[in-house]
């Protein structure tokens, strides 16, 4: 039995196996949870964040708005399924109080360390680049400086340090979206100076499914086995992309050295809100609620850049998974320093 290391959620949303279904991951029959037009002035919401918050749950929504622009939106919810959103978007000051918004924002990742949330997402510093912003308590945001210079997506933050350092995990790339590809860890002792890279993981293999490119989804969950990771995989076909995701599970010491990968992908788009949308064919990973106790995993996906989806597994079956089909690529088995 596989254990995780954190707390219990005993109002984690849920949803047990339909009789039949093969695979580890399996879809919320009332999805998507978030459909278009959620609120005045937002088309669409997806690629968000979710986290525990006060016995109910509180979201970080990508929502692009009726000018096309994504911004970051605050949600609420008592069940994590059915959610109520403010009317403004979420604002930042730096640490000298100063206004400091981000021109755009998208794909946001939110994570506690200790009694802080810092909330990582992917916006412009002359390029693609991940943003920083800390909060204890949803109201008061704190810019900090961005991590790294452009061009840089899928930013995810360990929720603890490991020996004494911040972990961040990353995909560079140019300004487009393929090329690069790769997962790659940061590290700091303050989130202001980073470095020590490694590469985590990179893309290919003999699945299909993750030969372009890959990138972390939500935050890594510590069990006994390692971080447990989500991540997305992109083929390309005749009509475009494709992208799927399934899991990894890291060194819990040396966390750029990966222990398992799976070869095969969890979840792929299928049900026509993930094939059909502003980009079709899209299973985007990006947030989990976990319960110690159970053992439940509860996966907020975006579908189709159009709308929020839930998935769920547990860490018994996904661990197994992972195992049973794992296949390493290049260095994922070592340390990542080339």
């Amino acid at each position: 039995m596989s254990k995780i290391l954190g707390d219990n959620l005993p109002n984690i949303p849920w949803q047990d196996k339909p009789d039949g279904w093969k695979l580890p991951i399996w879809r919320y029959d009332q999805n998507p949870v978030i459909p278009r037009n959620p609120a005045e002035g937002i088309g669409r919401i997806f690629n968000s964040a979710v986290v525990p918050w006060q016995g109910a749950f509180l979201g970080v929504f990508r929502a692009e708005t009726t000018t096309g622009r994504p911004f970051l939106y605050l949600g609420h919810s008592k069940d994590a399924v059915h959610w109520e959103f403010e009317h403004d978007m979420i604002h930042m000051h730096d640490e000298n109080g100063y206004p400091r918004d981000p021109y755009y924002a998208y794909d946001p990742r939110c994570v506690k360390i200790d009694d802080t949330y810092y909330i990582i997402w992917c916006g412009d510093f002359d390029g693609a680049a991940i943003g920083l912003a800390s909060t204890k308590d949803f109201k008061d945001f704190i810019r900090l400086e961005n991590p790294f210079l452009p061009f840089n997506r899928n930013g995810v933050l360990f929720p603890r340090k490991v020996n004494n350092k911040y972990i961040l995990l990353s995909r560079p790339s140019d300004s487009g979206h393929t090329p690069f590809g790769d997962i790659m860890l940061s590290q700091s002792p303050d989130l202001k100076y980073w470095g020590e890279h490694r590469v985590v993981m990179q893309k290919g293999g003999s699945g299909w499914w993750q030969g372009i490119k890959i990138g972390c989804g939500p935050a890594p969950i510590e069990t006994d086995e390692g971080w447990l990771i989500f991540y997305h995989g992109v083929a390309t076909t005749c009509s475009g992309f494709v992208y799927s995701f399934s899991s990894a599970i890291l060194d819990r010491d040396c966390p750029s050295k990966v222990l398992y990968r799976c070869g095969r992908y969890g979840l792929t788009p299928e049900e026509l809100y993930e094939t059909t949308g502003f980009v079709p064919n899209v299973a985007f990973p990006v947030a989990t609620l976990s319960d110690a106790e159970t053992g439940r995993i509860a996966i907020f996906y975006g579908a189709a850049d159009t709308v929020v989806a839930l998935a769920f597994t547990t860490v018994d079956e996904i661990i197994k998974y992972t195992k049973d089909y794992s296949e390493l690529v290049g260095l994922d088995g070592d340390e990542g320093l080339m």
